[in-house]
């Protein structure tokens, strides 16, 4: 195969896991029909390529809002338009590695609200549960339908120079990114219409009608055509768009908190000919936000009332309220911990080593290695509040050294993960990016069913190991091959 001029500047990272080429600098094969197609392109092609995906994401509206300074910024969703490709049997590892995951945290969420066995047995301490802002007495003996309370997750995985697949974290609450995966792959489309079918790319799309099928599982009433909403906080949410398009796809109404009230126990709609009875809610409204009588009394995202509806089982809620303290990162570096005691079965995909810097042993280590950890809030999400040891100053170490002293249980540390590299078109030529993946399980009363792709995020700055959007990320196409 002749390598054409978008590959001759492609420096792979030293030490890095390169998804594109292997240690000897050759191509690995399940990329290869893909850099074949790529050596024809010219340089014009490709930019009329790249032009295009950003003409569309912008005629689509794909966007995300970026908070800073107290402001809310709009902004198009960066997307690189080579694919990152996972080979059928990675995939069949990672999809085993997920099951196994969503089992044990679904078993550990309904142990933790009802016999605590877990605590019992001494195998996750009570002050980790107890002290987690997640954990809500509200759903103390709360049963909910078919013992499901993770109906959606994101699982976040990252490859380490070894390749090895490591869980950075469960996202078990309201996990976010599904419709950029979904349009990532329409984009794709319309790029490379003959690349998919010829490389035999597995198909996403099914997402919204496997949730939809789950959703109407989950109805209390026994009809073939029950109500569900998808609750929304508004416009202004960051991933609006996200809910927008869900809705849409699936065919229910979007709702916010003021189109909803709760009569005698029962949720019901607003509507031009009266209320309709709800029987579903998929939830994109936090917790402490969703009835201002139980949880934040100011909330105006919610509606009054629908914790006790849910507390006698006339409406579902997805994903299930206290889900948080099954992805809080104290409680993550026990996950492993779960799926022996609850499975009795060694965990197939690996945490990464973390360190609790409420135990003083363990954060006299951290600080002594600080230049070479990450540091990240137990609650904190989009990147928000992490310290990068080996990007950080004196300054910012000594400060950010006094934030955990003042209250350690609020923090973890990891190692720095060498996170794997992607080729990425940028400024016209092939060049390495370091990646993550996301991909989206879907548990419901037949199993768990897991989207063969995922959201690879990218760190679109050189030399950044930060994929999150809202610190300036991007993402591409996710292909697993049959």
């Amino acid at each position: 195969m002749n390598r054409s001029q978008h590959f001759d500047k492609y420096n792979a990272i030293n030490g890095v896991w390169d998804e594109m080429y292997n240690e000897t600098n050759g191509v690995r094969g399940h990329y290869q029909k893909v850099i074949e197609y790529l050596a024809n392109e010219s340089p014009d092609d490709l930019n009329r390529k790249e032009e295009l995906a950003k003409r569309l994401f912008m005629t689509q509206g794909i966007t995300f809002t970026v908070y800073n300074s107290g402001e809310g910024i709009e902004k198009i969703f960066p997307f690189d338009i080579i694919p990152r490709i996972i080979t059928a049997s990675e995939w069949e590892f990672v999809e085993r590695g997920i099951k196994q995951r969503l089992n044990a945290l679904n078993l550990f969420l309904k142990d933790i609200y009802h016999n605590q066995f877990i605590i019992k047995d001494g195998i996750v301490p009570i002050d980790i549960i107890y002290s987690c802002p997640h954990f809500l007495r509200e759903m103390y003996q709360l049963n909910v339908p078919y013992d499901v309370y993770v109906h959606i997750a994101g699982v976040d995985l990252i490859r380490d120079y070894d390749g090895t697949f490591y869980v950075l974290e469960d996202n078990l609450r309201t996990p976010s990114g599904v419709s950029y995966m979904l349009e990532n792959r329409e984009i794709t489309k319309r790029l490379f219409p003959d690349l998919l079918p010829n490389c035999g790319v597995r198909s996403v799309t099914e997402y919204p009608s496997i949730l939809y099928k789950n959703l109407m599982s989950l109805s209390p009433r026994q009809m073939s055509n029950p109500t569900i909403v998808l609750l929304s906080p508004g416009i202004y949410n960051s991933a609006y768009f996200e809910h927008t398009t869900l809705a849409r796809l699936m065919g229910v109404e979007l709702v916010e908190g003021r189109d909803l009230v709760v009569n005698n126990h029962k949720v019901y709609m607003k509507t031009t000919t009266g209320l309709q009875q709800i029987d579903v809610i998929y939830r994109r409204v936090d917790d402490e936000y969703l009835d201002p009588l139980v949880f934040n009394p100011n909330s105006v995202l919610g509606v009054a009332g629908l914790m006790g509806a849910y507390r006698k089982g006339n409406v579902a809620i997805v994903n299930a309220v206290g889900n948080g303290v099954a992805d809080d990162k104290a409680t993550y570096i026990y996950v492993p911990d779960m799926i022996r005691y609850y499975l009795n079965e060694e965990p197939i995909l690996k945490n990464v080593p973390t360190h609790r810097l409420s135990d003083p042993d363990e954060r006299e280590h951290v600080f002594k290695n600080i230049n070479k950890m990450v540091i990240k809030k137990t609650n904190g999400s989009g990147g928000y509040g992490m310290l990068m040891g080996h990007a950080a100053s004196e300054e910012e170490i000594e400060e950010y050294k006094g934030e955990i002293l003042k209250a350690p249980r609020d923090f973890i540390a990891q190692p720095t993960i060498s996170l794997s590299a992607a080729p990425c078109y940028i400024g016209g030529i092939l060049q390495p990016r370091r990646i993550d993946l996301r991909p989206y399980a879907l548990c419901g009363p037949d199993g768990i069913e897991i989207v063969p792709g995922g959201l690879t995020r990218v760190a679109l700055t050189e030399g950044s190991l930060v994929v999150n959007s809202s610190q300036g990320g991007g993402s591409k196409d996710t292909w697993v091959l049959s």
